[in-house]
């Protein structure tokens, strides 16, 4: 497994436990917010967290931590991911997914063997504007609306959520979100962060007020949509 960061507690990237962050290379998208730009353009620049160090601190953490948050870049993308997750779930932790969706045949495969106990799937905008959002000719729909149906069968816990950015997002793009996402029990709109490492420089935030504009357009569809991380 190339592992190329390690956050060694974190309350907020999995909900209601105390975890650990690892950071898997690769991502097939190129969203021009993205703030971990090196992850996805050229993760072989990074030096690996060899496997052995990984779970000698995981080893240590026993009994101190809840569970394990694996996100990227895009984590489905890692050959050996069900190895891994195994790995993690075998020591006693929880496994806390972030996800693209755009691989939904081992997004179903990792769930259905029970490697995964929390999803959080980015809603990069409304499909009208996917292709732009995620910098690719093309957005992979299909998976994507595969990926989304996936998980609101409710056969594991889950959230979508959306970075709000200048730009590229718009009331009426949210909407379509909504009507895309109808009834989905968790939806968070999080707000953008310049890490001064993201693909496109220059992009900027909403302000809590635009931002609860935003809000306001999807909850007719989705009504748990909450703004995190703005204001």
């Amino acid at each position: 497994m190339h592992i190329k960061g390690l956050q060694k507690l974190t309350l907020l990237d999995y909900p209601g436990h105390l975890a650990a962050t690892v950071f898997l290379g690769g991502c097939g998208f190129r969203c021009p917010f993205c703030h971990n730009s090196a992850l996805v353009l050229d993760p072989a620049s990074l030096p690996d967290i060899d496997d052995a160090s990984f779970f000698s601190f995981l080893e240590k953490r026993r009994g101190i931590l809840d569970g394990v948050a694996i996100t990227g870049g895009e984590p489905l993308l890692s050959p050996d991911i069900d190895a891994f997750m195994q790995r993690i779930r075998d020591m006693g932790f929880a496994v806390k997914l972030d996800t693209n969706g755009a691989h939904p045949k081992t997004l179903r495969r990792v769930l259905e063997a029970g490697l995964v106990q929390y999803v959080a799937m980015d809603i990069k905008n409304a499909p009208s504007e996917y292709a732009r959002t995620v910098g690719l000719p093309q957005a992979p729909m299909e998976a994507l609306r595969e990926s989304v149906s996936y998980l609101m069968e409710g056969k594991v816990d889950f959230e979508f959520r959306t970075t709000l950015v200048k730009g590229f997002h718009t009331p009426d793009g949210m909407a379509e979100i909504g009507r895309w996402i109808e009834g989905a029990p968790h939806y968070y709109l999080q707000g953008f962060v310049d890490s001064g490492a993201v693909l496109s420089p220059g992009l900027s935030a909403f302000s809590p007020e635009e931002a609860e504009g935003l809000r306001q357009a999807v909850l007719p569809f989705v009504p748990s949509a909450q703004l995190r991380g703005i204001g």
